[in-house]
């Protein structure tokens, strides 16, 4: 007779998997922020993807002189495990990215881990990606607006699009990079400019220092390292490819032709000298990229507050960055 099953991970008590396979993921969660209601932007969702029923909002900022906007597609975070673009504090985020960088903004939901592991929500990134293509070549080939639902296609420009993820989402980011290359030719209409990585969640067995230091107020290593045991596929290590992108297996970036990259995080970051190390090592290998830190400050610091004074430098970066990509 055997056993009943236990508990083999358990994350904070809001998902457990158990020594049969089985997941228990509970929605009580508790936020600490509301969500916030600015009346300039409006916002809808939209199906992206039949096959695993997969939503995004659209967030459209008032276009008072009508002209064509950026879009800005924002992949949240959450450790592949967590997170939804129905949560309060990723709302809030991509309302201060429409009105902050007056763009048109997508943010769609992917596929979770351990329900889903990776390479699930690296897959569900490109096809959000695709998803902005079907729009664009319908548009283009129709030449005009279809109906009210469709009306945010008047107002965007699918040549200057921006990929924005922030923790797991800036380590989807890195993949979709690498996966269209530069120029995103296979999507074309729609033209990738330039991604934005926001503490990127990478790994590696070998501890970096700023891992081995003092924990983040809501973050430590043993948190972390759940995460991994939850996305990877069954069996791999941090150094796997979709972990590490400077692993023993993981491609040769320096023959991979990207475009170009803007790298943000905390200085008190666990996960800031994965980011650093990223950043310096495509440096070297001739990338277009460029690493900013911002002093003493924490993981989320933008999505968790992003109304703040760090939250304004942020959107003024990334003004600069869209203007120098788009030229």
């Amino acid at each position: 007779m055997g056993s009943n099953p236990h508990v083999v991970e358990d994350c904070m008590g809001f998902l457990k998997l158990f020594s049969d396979g089985s997941i228990y993921r509970s929605n009580n969660i508790t936020f600490q922020a509301s969500s916030i209601e600015d009346n300039t932007v409006v916002f809808k969702d939209c199906l992206f993807d039949k096959r695993f029923n997969l939503y995004l909002s659209l967030y459209n900022p008032q276009n008072q002189i009508k002209k064509k906007l950026p879009i800005v597609m924002f992949l949240h975070g959450g450790g592949f495990c967590f997170g939804s673009r129905k949560w309060p504090d990723i709302h809030n985020c991509c309302m201060r990215l429409a009105t902050g960088l007056e763009a048109v903004v997508v943010a769609p939901d992917y596929r979770l881990a351990p329900e889903h592991r990776l390479p699930a929500a690296v897959d569900d990134g490109v096809e959000a990606v695709r998803w902005l293509q079907r729009q664009a070549l319908s548009f283009k080939d129709s030449n005009n607006v279809k109906g009210e639902d469709d009306a945010w296609l008047n107002e965007v420009d699918f040549d200057r699009v921006f990929i924005v993820g922030d923790s797991s989402g800036g380590n989807i980011a890195h993949h979709v990079a690498v996966r269209l290359g530069s120029g995103s030719r296979e999507m074309e209409p729609v033209r990738v400019r330039g991604y934005v990585l926001l503490a990127p969640f990478f790994g590696g067995e070998a501890r970096t220092k700023s891992e081995e230091g003092p924990p983040e107020s809501t973050l430590n290593l043993e948190i972390l390292d759940r995460f991994w045991r939850l996305s990877m596929p069954v069996g791999e290590t941090r150094d796997h490819p979709l972990a590490n992108p400077f692993g023993p297996r993981s491609p040769n970036l320096g023959q991979s032709k990207l475009d170009p990259i803007l790298v943000i995080v905390g200085g008190n970051e666990l996960l800031k000298n994965r980011a650093e190390d990223y950043a310096t090592r495509l440096k070297k290998l001739g990338k277009d990229i460029e690493y900013i830190e911002f002093e003493g400050r924490e993981h989320g610091f933008f999505t968790h507050n992003s109304y703040s004074e760090d939250a304004e430098d942020i959107i003024k970066i990334l003004k600069r960055f869209m203007l120098q990509t788009s030229a």
